[in-house]
C-alpha cells in the first residue's frame, strides 16, 4: 500500500439532522404527556356515559406513546455508509475471496422462469473475477421448465457475459436492459436432471465464453422432498444451498436473492467487499443488508410497495446501533456466521473443497438434517414465517455486527405487490412473523439484551409489535365515531386549552411524517396513500397475524409460507399503473380481511351522516363544539377510504370489491342503528343492483353451462330468457330445453319448450352443477340466463355463539334478500327486453302485413281494371261487326 497508515474502505457518518429530530422527539413526548395527564384528570365519573370508552382511549393513547417511543430509537442515530472501490481493487484485486450467490424460486406458475432466469444471468454478469464467481439456483419445484430455462441461460451467458463487461452494460438482466423479451427459443434436447446439476463448472479449462474468458459456476439444485419429511420452505432450501455450495465452490462470501431480484449494479458485490475486508473493523461483520428496492413502483405508490420510509430511514437508525436486521433478500453473508460460527477476531478461514457431485447428492437429501443442529444452531432458522429476520438476530447476538448500505444506485430491483390483496397477505405473514419472535426463545425483549445494544434491542421491538398495534388503532377507529353518532364528547372542547395538546400532536407527527416521506423521495399522493396503507395493516394484516402467531406458538398451527405472485394479469397490471386499486384478484384469500375494512369503512361513513342528519334536523344532544377533534377523526377516515368505498360501491371494472364483501360489510356495519341501517340499505340498493350476473349467448343447438356448488344443502337460484330467434318472422314456439344435473349426473330439473323460467333448488351433493340448453328450432336462439347459490359463510368461518348467532342470522337474511332482489330484477329486466322485442317484431309483422295487403289490394285492382277494359273492347268490336 506504500504506507503502514490505516486507510479505510468504507466510512460512516451520522446524519445531520439529529438535533432537529430529537428536540422534535421531546416536543412530541411533552404533548403526549399533557393528553396523558388530561385523561387522568378529566376522566368521567361513575355512571356518566362514556367512562369506559374513556378509559379504553387512555389505554389506546398510552399503547400509541409507547410505540412512537419505539419508533424514535429507529431515528436517534441514523448513519449513512461510503465506500472506496478503488482503494479495494488495488489492495486486493488478487487476492478477492470466492463468492457464492444463492438465487431461491419454489413456484414456476407465480415466479415466471425468465423472471428466474433474468436474476440468474443479471448475478452472473458482476463486475468480479468469473472464476471467483458462482451461482446456485434452488429450484423447490424441481419444474422441467426451470431447469431447460437454466440450461439455455447457460449458453447465453457465453454471449451475454462478455458484452455487459464491454459495454458497461448495466443494469446486467437482459429483461431489464432491452426492456422487452424475446420469444423463446426451443429448449434443446437434454438428459433428465439430477437432484444437483453442475451446468457450468468455473474449473473447467473448457468453460469460456465467446471471448475466451472463463465463465462463474452455475449449478441446478432441486433437493428431494417427501411428505412425511417437512421441508422447511425458503429456510430448508437456504441451508441446502450452503452445505452444497460449500463442496462444490466453498465462497467465503454468501449472497442470497429472491428470483425476482435481480442485480440492477453490477460492482455491488465489491460494495460489500468493502466492508468485509476493511482492516480495522471488517472482521466483526457478519452481514451487509442492501435495501429493498423494487421497479414497479408507480409514481405515488397507491400500496406503499417501495417501503420508503423503512429502507431509507428507519433501517440506517438501526445501522447506528450495531446493524439491520436480515430481510432474505439482498444481503451478502460471511460463510461461517451462517453456520453458527461467534465472533472472534478470525474473520476468514479455508474451507476443504471437494470435487465430486455423487458425493455431495446426500446433501440435499430430505433426512440430511434429522439430529443435526441445522434450522437450530446452524443455517438458517426454522419454525417461524420471517426465518430471515430470526436468523439474523440469533447472528448478533453471537456478538457479530451488520451493516446496511444504501447506495444511490439501487443494487437489486425486485417486484412489488400489484393488488391490496397481495399486500395485505404479505403483511399477514410479516407482522405474524415478528411477533413470533417476539415470544421465541430468541426474543429481542429478553434474550437479546445485554448480547446486542439496547437502541438495537427498541428497533427490532418496533417490528415484533406490529401485530399487536391492531387493537389500539381497531379502538380508535370505531369507538369516536360511534359515541360520535351519540352526540358523546370524547376529546376537549375546540375552546378548551387541553384541546391545545391533541391538536399539536395530532399536526406536529403528521408534518413531520409528511416532510419525512417527501426528503426520501416520495410525493404528498404518496404519502396520502401510505397512511391509508397503514391504517388497512394495522386493522386487517396485523390483527389476523396477531391471531396466527398466537396459534403458532400455542401448538395449534404450523408456520406456513405464502409466496407472493410476482406475475399479474394484464387488466390488473393496467389498472396497478393508473393507480387503481385493486380489490379482486385474490379476495377470497383475504375475504375476512377486506370484511373487516369495508365495514370500519361504512360504519365511519354512517356515522359522520348520521351526525350530519342530527345536526340538520336540530337534535338538541348535538353540541358542535364538543365534537370537533371527533368530527375531525371520523371525516379523517371517512375521506382516506375513498378508494375502498369506490371499489364497494361505484366501481364496475374487475378491481372492483367482491359484492358478497359489499353486502356483509354493510349488513355488519348497520347495527349502529336505524340511520345507518337506512343509509346502508339505499347503498346497497342503488349502487349495487349488478351484484347477481348473468350471462348472454346464442345459441344454435346445443350449450352446457356449469357452476360449482362448494357447500351440500346450498340454495341454488336460477332463471333464463329467450330473449329473441335470428328470424326475419318472430315464432311463438321459440321455447328451449333445459335439463339439469347434479354432481352424480342425477337429473334435477328437466323443462320442454319454454321462453322464460325462474327456478330454485337444494343442492343435496356439493360439486359441479350442469346446466344444458337444447334448441329445436332451426333458428339460432339468444337466451339470458343467471345462476345464484344461496350460501352464508360465517358458520363455517366462525365458531358458533349464542351472542354472535342472532346478529350473523340477521346477516345472513339481509344477504340473501339482497340478492334475491337483484335476481328478481336481472329477471324482470330480462322479461322486459324480451316483451320489447316481441312486441317490435309483432308491429314489424303488422306493418308487413299491411304493406303486403295492399300491395295485393292494389295489384287486384289493377287487374280488374286491365280485364274490364279488354272486356269492353272486346264487346265494342263485336258491336261494329
Amino acid at each position: 500500500m506504500g504506507s503502514d497508515a490505516y486507510v479505510p474502505l468504507f466510512e460512516t457518518k451520522r446524519a445531520k439532522e439529529r438535533v432537529i429530530r430529537r428536540l422534535f422527539a421531546a416536543s412530541i413526548f411533552v404533548g403526549i404527556g399533557f393528553i396523558v395527564v388530561y385523561r387522568l384528570s378529566h376522566r368521567p365519573r361513575n355512571g356518566e356515559d362514556g367512562r369506559w370508552a374513556w378509559i379504553g382511549l387512555l389505554g389506546a393513547e398510552l399503547w400509541f406513546s409507547l410505540y412512537w417511543v419505539l419508533t424514535q430509537a429507529l431515528r436517534w442515530n441514523c448513519v449513512y455508509r461510503r465506500t472506496f472501490k478503488d482503494r479495494l481493487s488495488q489492495r486486493y484485486e488478487n487476492d478477492l475471496p470466492g463468492v457464492d450467490i444463492f438465487v431461491c424460486t419454489a413456484d414456476p406458475k407465480t415466479e415466471q422462469p425468465i423472471m428466474v432466469i433474468n436474476t440468474v444471468l443479471s448475478v452472473m454478469a458482476y463486475d468480479y473475477p468469473t472464476e471467483k464467481l458462482s451461482v446456485y439456483l434452488s429450484d423447490d419445484a424441481a419444474h422441467d421448465i426451470t431447469f431447460y430455462a437454466l440450461i439455455e441461460a447457460s449458453h447465453f451467458a457465453e454471449h451475454w457475459i462478455p458484452y455487459c463487461k464491454k459495454f458497461y452494460v448495466e443494469p446486467r438482466s437482459p429483461g431489464a436492459y432491452f426492456q422487452s423479451i424475446s420469444e423463446p427459443h426451443e429448449a434443446e434436447e437434454a438428459k433428465g436432471f439430477l437432484a444437483i446439476k453442475i451446468l457450468i463448472d468455473g474449473r473447467d479449462p473448457k468453460a469460456k465464453d465467446i471471448d475466451g474468458c472463463s465463465l462463474p459456476t452455475l449449478v441446478h439444485l432441486a433437493r428431494e422432498k417427501r411428505p412425511q419429511h417437512p421441508h422447511n420452505f425458503k429456510a430448508g432450501a437456504m441451508n441446502a444451498l450452503i452445505r452444497v455450495s460449500q463442496n462444490i465452490s466453498n465462497g467465503q462470501i454468501i449472497l442470497n436473492v429472491d428470483c425476482d431480484m435481480y442485480s440492477n449494479y453490477s460492482s455491488s458485490v465489491r460494495d460489500a467487499l468493502c466492508f468485509f475486508l476493511d482492516e480495522k473493523k471488517g472482521h466483526e461483520i457478519a452481514f451487509v443488508q442492501f435495501p429493498q428496492s423494487f421497479g414497479n413502483i408507480t409514481k405515488n405508490e397507491i400500496y406503499d410497495g417501495s417501503m420508503r420510509i423503512g429502507m431509507d430511514v428507519e433501517f440506517h437508525g438501526m445501522d447506528g446501533y450495531g446493524g439491520p436486521p436480515y430481510v432474505g433478500t439482498g444481503c451478502f453473508h460471511r460463510r461461517n456466521t451462517l453456520t453458527g460460527k461467534k465472533f472472534d477476531n478470525e474473520c476468514m478461514e479455508d474451507w476443504k473443497r471437494e470435487e465430486t457431485v455423487d458425493k455431495i447428492k446426500a446433501l440435499a437429501s430430505c433426512t440430511y438434517e434429522e439430529n443435526t443442529q441445522w434450522g437450530k444452531e446452524m443455517g438458517v432458522k426454522y419454525g417461524c414465517p420471517v426465518e430471515d429476520v430470526i436468523t439474523g438476530l440469533s447472528i448478533q447476538t453471537r456478538g457479530w455486527k451488520s451493516v446496511y448500505f444504501n447506495p444511490e444506485r439501487k443494487a437489486f430491483l425486485g417486484v412489488a405487490t400489484t393488488t391490496l390483496p397481495q399486500t395485505l397477505v404479505q403483511h399477514k405473514r410479516w407482522s405474524a412473523g415478528d411477533f413470533l419472535i417476539l415470544l421465541s426463545s430468541y426474543s429481542p425483549a429478553w434474550y437479546a439484551r445485554g448480547k446486542i445494544s439496547f437502541g438495537l434491542q427498541l428497533g427490532y421491538c418496533c417490528y415484533c409489535l406490529w401485530a399487536p398495534n391492531c387493537f389500539a388503532t381497531l379502538y380508535y377507529t370505531i369507538i369516536p365515531s360511534l359515541y360520535l353518532l351519540k352526540g358523546i364528547s370524547l376529546f376537549p372542547k375546540a375552546s378548551s386549552p387541553w384541546c391545545m395538546p391533541f391538536a399539536f400532536v395530532l399536526s406536529a407527527k403528521n408534518l413531520y411524517s409528511l416532510a419525512e416521506f417527501l426528503r426520501c423521495g416520495g410525493t404528498i399522493l404518496g404519502w396520502w396513500n401510505s397512511q391509508r396503507i397503514w391504517l388497512y395493516k394495522r386493522t386487517s394484516s396485523y390483527l389476523f397475524g396477531f391471531i396466527d402467531a398466537v396459534l403458532m406458538s400455542a401448538g395449534f398451527s404450523q408456520p406456513a409460507f405464502e409466496i407472493t405472485a410476482k406475475v399479474a394479469d394484464e387488466d390488473v397490471i393496467e389498472r396497478y399503473e393508473k393507480e387503481m386499486m385493486e380489490f379482486g384478484p385474490g379476495a377470497s384469500s383475504s375475504s375476512p380481511m377486506f370484511i373487516i375494512l369495508a365495514t370500519l369503512a361504512l360504519l365511519n361513513l354512517f356515522c359522520f351522516v348520521g351526525l350530519v342528519a342530527k345536526v340538520a334536523t336540530g337534535d338538541a344532544n348535538i353540541r358542535i363544539d364538543t365534537l370537533v377533534l371527533q368530527i375531525l377523526l371520523c371525516g379523517i377516515l371517512v375521506l382516506i377510504n375513498w378508494p375502498l368505498f369506490q371499489g364497494l360501491l361505484l366501481r364496475r371494472d374487475n378491481g372492483k370489491m367482491p359484492s358478497s364483501i359489499t353486502v356483509k360489510s354493510i349488513g355488519l356495519a348497520m347495527k349502529v342503528g336505524p340511520v345507518g341501517f337506512c343509509i346502508a340499505a339505499i347503498l346497497a340498493f342503488i349502487f349495487s343492483p349488478q351484484a347477481v350476473y348473468g350471462i348472454r349467448f346464442v345459441i344454435d343447438r346445443e350449450e352446457c353451462f356449469s357452476h360449482n356448488v362448494q357447500y351440500e344443502g346450498d340454495t341454488v337460484h336460477a332463471s333464463f330468457v329467450v330473449i329473441k330467434a335470428d328470424s326475419s318472422w318472430y315464432s311463438s314456439h321459440d321455447g328451449v330445453d333445459l335439463v339439469v344435473k347434479g354432481p352424480a349426473s342425477d337429473q334435477i330439473h328437466d323443462f320442454r319448450d319454454k321462453i322464460s323460467e325462474k327456478f330454485e333448488f337444494v343442492a343435496h351433493h356439493k360439486g359441479v352443477h350442469r346446466f344444458c340448453f337444447t334448441n329445436k328450432s332451426p333458428y339460432h336462439e339468444t337466451i339470458d340466463f343467471d345462476v345464484h347459490v344461496g350460501h352464508f359463510s360465517y358458520y363455517d368461518e366462525h365458531a358458533k355463539d349464542e351472542h354472535f348467532n342472532p346478529l350473523l342470522e340477521q346477516i345472513s337474511k339481509l344477504e340473501e334478500a339482497l340478492y334475491n332482489i337483484q335476481f328478481e330484477q336481472h329477471w324482470l329486466e330480462a322479461q322486459t327486453e324480451r316483451q320489447a322485442i316481441v312486441n317490435e317484431a309483432m308491429s314489424r309483422r303488422a306493418v308487413y302485413k299491411a304493406f303486403w295487403e295492399s300491395t295485393a289490394l292494389v295489384g287486384a285492382s289493377v287487374l280488374q281494371v286491365y280485364l274490364l277494359r279488354r272486356l269492353f273492347e272486346r264487346k265494342l268490336g263485336m258491336s261494329r261487326v
